[in-house]
């Protein structure tokens, strides 16, 4: 297919935008890039895409989220209202996930993946947990990726707080769903769940480091989201959580540490010398009324933190908007996370993270070589858009609505608004009639 006629939006290291422009998709990759008429007379006889002067640009990354919690939105808890961070944990998420049986997990997944598919998120790093159905759990979701089409990396969240049997059948889904993925998946692949400090043991921990070892993989993990992870770390080993799951062997270059909200100078060099991947998550941050991480500090520190959404909608665009935001208010300085910032989260450093999965080929921007993750964007700027001034365009003149075709892997999922690959009305009926049962339950 060749894409002709947008503005072409590279995410390049220089920034490079192409005005007219086109890319050629051969396969699951990008094979050209270049002026639409050059294009044109050198690939003769190819189905066109016309983006009709419209904005083309790499899909976005979501480096954190949760499908599961998907049935979560609208719901009401009984009794009083969580008043802190661990009574919304155990009055709402583990609560939720004792509750979630094989047919939420699989709707849950498609809800998700619709919200993606229509606002241009192309690749997730997905966190699972469904404490009484935890056997096959990722290949209900991975079946669910596969129908739509887009690029997920699943892992199951390991946990000591449901008991030992539970503890050990999550570490036994891990195992086997990173062998079956690397057997069988193109589009899907699979990490090591961990929940977070707060719940694990050093004897689970260490049999999870001994598992990753043989398979040669890292860990997904929650970090210090919240100060009650950092008591918890203190009374149990007398270090900081960072500090605690470094001693253990988790962190390294192929871990996601998701949120270090409350984490320490010291830990945030740990971080750095091991080459772990931080993975910021401001609106479930700011919802859950954490704090704010000190991005800031870590960025200049070398750290590469990227983006999530925590469960939040798969727009990431409205999760950029945030990050640009909340750092200005946390800092009370306008001059904190600029938009050229916030899009190297985003795109450059989320895609650092997501090629701990899909290493092949480049992700996050619009290259020769790279993978085709392409989405047009109806967007046209009533003010210049430069090589000098696009990230400020992005964060403040596109909310993500305005996403009208979205490819992955070379893939078209969704065209000129229209899904091509889910039945967005099927599945919003049958996920309605499964969260209120779900609810009745819990």
């Amino acid at each position: 297919m060749l894409i002709t006629n947008g503005i072409v939006l590279t995410l390049n290291e220089d920034g490079r935008i192409i005005r007219n422009g086109a890319l050629l998709i051969r396969d699951d990759y990008i094979a050209d890039v270049g002026p639409s008429d050059e294009l044109a007379k050198r690939y003769p006889g190819e189905e066109t895409l016309d983006a009709g002067g419209k904005l083309v640009m790499p899909g976005l990354i979501c480096a954190h989220t949760h499908f599961y919690g998907a049935f979560a939105r609208g719901m009401a808890i009984p009794g009083e209202p969580p008043r802190n961070f661990p009574q919304i944990l155990e009055r709402l998420w583990w609560r939720l996930d004792k509750t979630l049986n094989y047919d939420d997990i699989r709707y849950s997944a498609l809800v998700c993946l619709v919200e993606a598919i229509k606002h241009g998120t192309t690749t997730l790093i997905d966190h699972h947990a469904s404490q009484n159905a935890i056997d096959g759990s990722l290949d209900v979701i991975a079946e669910a990726v596969e129908e739509a089409g887009l690029r997920v990396c699943l892992c199951y969240e390991v946990t000591d707080r449901d008991g030992k049997d539970r503890a050990e059948a999550g570490i036994r889904e891990n195992e086997r769903f990173i062998r079956k993925s690397r057997e069988q998946a193109r589009m899907v692949r699979g990490a090591f769940g961990l929940h977070a400090s707060l719940t694990l043991s050093d004897e689970t921990l260490e049999k999870c480091v001994a598992v990753a070892e043989s398979l040669e993989v890292g860990f997904h993990i929650h970090v210090a989201e919240d100060v009650a992870d950092v008591e918890d770390s203190l009374r149990k080993s007398g270090l900081r959580v960072v500090e605690r799951l470094q001693k253990i062997g988790v962190l390294g270059p192929r871990t996601i540490a998701a949120h270090c909200v409350h984490i320490s100078d010291g830990e945030m060099d740990i971080l750095k010398e091991t080459g772990t991947r931080v993975v910021h998550n401001p609106r479930s941050n700011m919802n859950n009324a954490v704090g704010t991480a000190d991005v800031q500090a870590m960025l200049e520190r070398g750290i590469e933190v990227g983006l999530g959404n925590d469960g939040f909608s798969n727009n990431m665009f409205v999760e950029m908007h945030v990050a640009y935001l909340v750092h200005k208010l946390a800092h009370r300085d306008p001059r904190v996370m600029g938009a050229n910032c916030v899009l190297k989260m985003a795109f450059a450093y989320n895609a650092a993270t997501a090629r701990l999965f899909w290493p092949e080929r480049p992700l996050g921007v619009l290259k020769p070589g790279a993978y085709a993750d392409v989405i047009i964007v109806d967007y046209k700027p009533t003010t210049p858009l430069t090589e000098g001034n696009f990230p400020w365009h992005v964060i403040f003149g596109i909310d993500g609505t305005g996403v009208e075709t979205t490819i992955a892997g070379g893939r078209v999922l969704m065209r000129e608004g229209k899904l091509l690959t889910l039945d967005e009305e099927e599945i919003t009926a049958r996920s309605r009639e499964l969260a209120m049962e779900m609810w009745r339950r819990l």
